[in-house]
């Protein structure tokens, strides 16, 4: 397995509205021809989202060897951009739960510099995956369990406006 930046959270049962779980800097090798982040690698940063999500919501179980092939595979994500980093500005991913079932949920993130302002987001579809079987499976008893709290203590939370919009080329909202 690749050894790169984990993201390791233990599960306290705090399900903070929205969580971050990601705290991180604009690497150099992610900055384009325009001298900030590159399109591509506000997936790669938004990714690092989904792992520290998904690793915390399995803690203590943390990797992969250790889950048996219980994972998961993205089937869909949706970004969007309004803002710019550069190489070297810090960051920091807010991640809300916006859904699930027996074997799918969405995640939004947004991606925030340092000084709180949007830069971009992330919707993303994640599928219950056993990677032994390469087939879809329902979540395991614990994430499943999990998910319903965090489900739970973000229902407050107001669901994003970029929320399950496709690609237009009419104005949107921005608020």
């Amino acid at each position: 397995m690749l050894v790169t930046e984990t993201f390791l959270h233990d599960w306290t049962g705090d399900t903070a509205a929205p969580l971050v779980l990601v705290r991180n800097t604009v690497k150099s090798d992610w900055v384009d021809e325009f001298h900030h982040l590159n399109m591509a690698h506000y997936l790669t940063i938004c990714d690092q989202a989904n792992w520290a999500f998904w690793n915390w919501i399995n803690a203590p179980v943390q990797t992969i060897e250790a889950r048996q092939g219980h994972e998961y595979a993205i089937v869909e994500n949706h970004v969007t951009y309004t803002g710019e980093l550069a190489e070297g500005d810090a960051f920091s991913i807010e991640t809300q739960l916006l859904d699930v079932d027996a074997k799918r949920l969405v995640l939004f993130h947004r991606v925030m510099d340092a000084d709180g302002n949007l830069s971009a987001t992330n919707e993303v579809k994640f599928l219950g995956f056993n990677l032994n079987t390469r087939r879809a499976e329902n979540w395991q008893p614990q994430v499943i369990d999990r998910l319903a709290q965090v489900l739970a203590a973000h229902a407050m939370l107001e669901r994003p406006v970029q929320a399950g919009q496709g690609i237009t080329l009419q104005k949107r909202s921005s608020t």
